[in-house]
């Protein structure tokens, strides 16, 4: 078994998340293991988890689990105004890890939930960031309709004149478009971005997903089953030819999938560390891979400043 393994350049950690995790390695520097609390995932990688855990951080499904006073942190996914409220309520020192591009996006829904405009969000039910986005709404919680589908902007009933969209970061842009597209149709009036709230980040990895299918068989893509953007850069794989596989590190690699192929892709999730891609490149230089070939063009990825309570 040979094959030839194609790399995208542009993948891994966005600047959203490498500042999330920074953020929570600072404040343990600062506070000391097993006195910082983080409300969820702070990043949707089973790595990154472990790997804060491993240094102190403790991980929480609810503020109830905090003793009061302690230190919290956001996840880069964000949280609702309710959290917000409950976390000053227990006197919790708050340190907010929300991605920038997310906080923009609750500072305009937050705008249309004071002006009383039907709110719609493109996303994923029950997804960490869509809560939290939906969460930014505190007026009648009927005017807020959260939508993935067609079918779903089928179904709505809403004052199209006054009214306001909002999408996930981290979907897939071919299909957040389609979804605008027949959202606009509509209903004209409606405001949102001009296109889509999905972040450079999410878009440049998927065109270079798009890329990398095209010359590939197979793609693996580093990413743990619950990060939305992981699982749409399989879908974009999937999409344009090669058959794809989110895998959290090379022990979830099947041999069998590399069978009889010539061309391996290789990439990551926006919250899949580097360390990761390169274990998998190690684990295919040793079943078989002969050559490594970069793809693409470079991401120039921006960087986003600290909270203030963790800066230097």
């Amino acid at each position: 078994m040979s094959f030839s393994v194609y790399l995208a350049k542009s993948r891994g950690t966005c600047a959203g998340v490498n500042r999330a995790i920074a953020t929570v390695e600072l404040a343990l520097e600062k506070y000391g293991a097993h006195k910082v609390y983080v409300l969820h995932e702070v990043v949707h990688n089973k790595h990154v988890v472990e790997d804060l855990k491993l240094k102190g951080a403790i991980f929480v499904e609810d503020l109830d689990a905090v003793p009061n006073g302690c230190v919290i942190i956001f996840s880069a996914h964000g949280v609702g105004q309710d959290t917000f409220f409950k976390a000053e309520q227990k006197q919790l020192q708050i340190i907010d890890a929300t991605c920038p591009v997310v906080t923009g996006i609750h500072i305009k829904m937050n705008r249309a939930s004071k002006e009383q405009k039907d709110a719609v969000v493109i996303g994923h039910k029950g997804h960490q960031e869509v809560l939290g986005t939906v969460g930014q709404y505190l007026g009648d919680p009927k005017k807020v309709h959260v939508i993935i589908t067609k079918e779903d902007v089928d179904a709505l009933a809403i004052d199209g004149n006054n009214s306001f969209f909002a999408t996930q970061t981290t979907l897939s842009v071919d299909e957040t478009a389609q979804v605008i597209k027949e959202l606009r149709a509509k209903y004209p009036n409606i405001q949102g971005p001009k296109e889509d709230d999905t972040c450079r980040a999410t878009q440049v990895r998927q065109d270079a997903i798009k890329q990398l299918a095209k010359i590939s068989d197979v793609v693996l893509i580093a990413g743990s089953k619950n990060s939305s953007n992981s699982n749409r850069l399989k879908e974009v794989a999937d999409a344009n030819g090669a058959k794809a596989y989110l895998v959290d590190d090379s022990g979830d690699i099947d041999l069998k999938w590399l069978s009889d192929v010539s061309k391996v892709g290789v990439s990551a999730g926006a919250s899949a560390p580097e360390y990761i891609v390169k274990e998998i490149i190690e684990f295919l230089q040793k079943n078989g891979a002969t050559d490594i070939v970069e793809v693409g063009s470079d991401l120039k990825e921006k960087s986003f400043p600290l909270p203030k309570e963790v800066r230097p």
